[in-house]
């Protein structure tokens, strides 16, 4: 069966941006939720877990034959919250030159970049994510995504994810869903975004 990863940071690490108690309800409780869901609809369906969970999501149309819906949503899930959970940390890292160079040559500059990146979120209507994603042409975008859509489905490669539901912000910013993008950005960590963007760009 799948497993979750392990959270990069411990559950106070994000204080004061991110509290305590929503990291660790967000982990044990919603994510591990999804997985939870996800292993039983495929045991269900004798699914033999041969292949990573973002194989799965890529390539899923040819190997599930029932569920699907259910298993996409819940799949989605776990690949979401792992991409958001990675896109933080109490030490955050700016993006690397390679990566940094892409940004300034779409966005004009790391903070145009922030702003379209809050103005796409704040667009967003009910629960989904933010992400900012490259696509086959390595080009960069900021999207949205509903519900537990992920990139993968799309054939997109997300490298930063913000999570959008109001379980990842209502208890410490209730509405102000402004002020919670914002001290996301304070805590944006690109490290794991720079191992990816360096791999699928070589």
């Amino acid at each position: 069966m799948y497993q979750l990863s392990k959270l990069p940071y411990d559950y106070q690490k994000l204080e004061p941006y991110i509290d305590t108690h929503t990291v660790g309800l967000h982990y044990h409780k919603h994510t591990q939720n999804y997985l939870n869901k996800l292993n039983n609809l495929l045991i269900k369906n004798n699914y033999d877990f041969n292949i990573p969970m973002i194989e799965l999501a890529r390539n899923g149309d040819y190997i599930l034959k029932n569920d699907k819906e259910d298993i996409y949503f819940n799949l989605g899930g776990v690949l979401n919250h792992e991409i958001y959970f990675n896109s933080m940390s109490e030490y955050p890292k700016l993006p690397n030159e390679k990566l940094m160079k892409n940004i300034e040559k779409t966005y004009g500059n790391f903070q145009n970049f922030k702003n379209k990146f809050k103005e796409t979120a704040l667009m967003l209507k009910g629960s989904g994510y933010t992400f900012l994603v490259v696509d086959s042409n390595n080009k960069l975008q900021i999207i949205n995504l509903p519900n537990q859509e992920t990139p993968y489905y799309y054939n997109l490669i997300p490298l930063i994810g913000l999570d959008l539901w109001e379980h990842a912000y209502y208890l410490n910013y209730e509405n102000k869903k402004d002020l919670y993008i914002d001290n996301f950005f304070e805590v944006m960590d690109f490290t794991v975004a720079n191992k990816l963007y360096e791999r699928i760009t070589d």
